[in-house]
């Protein structure tokens, strides 16, 4: 019977491992993920890729330059030629010290999170826990009963596991759009010398606003994951062990299926909320 509980147990106890492990991610920033190694190589291509960030901006400007003024008297009217001049200054500003804003844009949303952390008093995630009521119920079966029960945990087991699996790649994940976004910037951000070509810019920081934003996201789901772990599926201690086993399994597997749904889509509620 040991070998049926150890099914259930060794599947909640990876989901419980992930489920911390997120948790710890989301509290962490890019500097520090992994020791920060990841961050280093990142700092290195994104210092390689702002001489070309440069030499982008200057024809994005001379090509906004040449898309906005009909003729060489615009340009030499003051007015005009400050605003332009502010252009290319701010545009410069945003290629050279790129990193700078976006590690202070996650940082805001970073505060936003450990808010909301700190507001519902949650240090950690729930922990799931094996009712002891399946537990005895197992025990208690005979060898024709408990081959139903291994067969019902093993696939419940290896499912939950699959959601651990899928559930923490999603995180990861975030975490690689984040070095990339950080990584490739010089290039998106030298578009905001032009007129014509500066949305792309504004796109490019709503889309990494959006990334950081996840995080927040992910938290939410998470608290609400733990509401429900805070109350169990009830169970009827009258009923069969396999019963039991496969209403308490089904039960705790659709709540894990809502957590693992919400944080796979976290980036879409994201995107309707700010409008990507």
């Amino acid at each position: 019977m040991d070998g049926i509980i150890d099914n259930l147990e060794n599947a909640i106890q990876t989901w419980n491992q992930k489920l911390a492990e997120i948790w710890t991610l989301l509290t962490q920033s890019p500097q520090e993920f992994k020791g920060g190694g990841i961050w280093n190589i990142i700092t290195q291509i994104h210092g390689a890729l702002l001489a070309i960030g440069l030499a982008l901006l200057v024809l994005f400007f001379v090509y906004g330059v040449a898309k906005s003024c009909t003729n060489l008297t615009e340009i030499k009217r003051p007015e005009h030629a400050l605003k332009l001049f502010l252009r290319f200054a701010i545009a410069r500003g945003l290629v050279v010290y790129g990193m700078e804003l976006m590690v202070t844009v996650f940082e805001i949303i970073q505060g936003i999170t450990s808010t909301i952390m700190t507001t519902v008093g949650l240090g950690s995630a729930s922990q799931t826990v094996l009712p002891q009521e399946i537990i005895d119920a197992v025990s208690d079966c005979g060898f024709l009963e408990s081959i139903p029960l291994w067969a019902v945990t093993l696939l419940g087991g290896i499912f939950i596991t699959i959601l651990s699996f899928i559930m923490i790649l999603t995180v990861y994940g975030r975490f690689f759009k984040l070095y990339m976004y950080t990584a490739i910037s010089p290039v998106p951000l030298s578009c905001s010398a032009g007129e014509t070509t500066q949305n792309i810019s504004v796109t490019f920081m709503k889309s990494y606003a959006g990334v950081c934003l996840e995080g927040a996201i992910i938290v939410l789901a998470c608290i609400i994951f733990s509401a429900f772990a805070a109350a169990p599926p009830v169970i009827d201690p009258n009923a069969s062990a396999i019963s039991m086993v496969w209403s308490y399994t089904g039960e705790l597997i659709f709540n894990m299926l809502v957590l693992v749904g919400t944080v796979k889509m976290s980036d879409r509620i994201v995107k309707e909320m700010m409008g990507l």
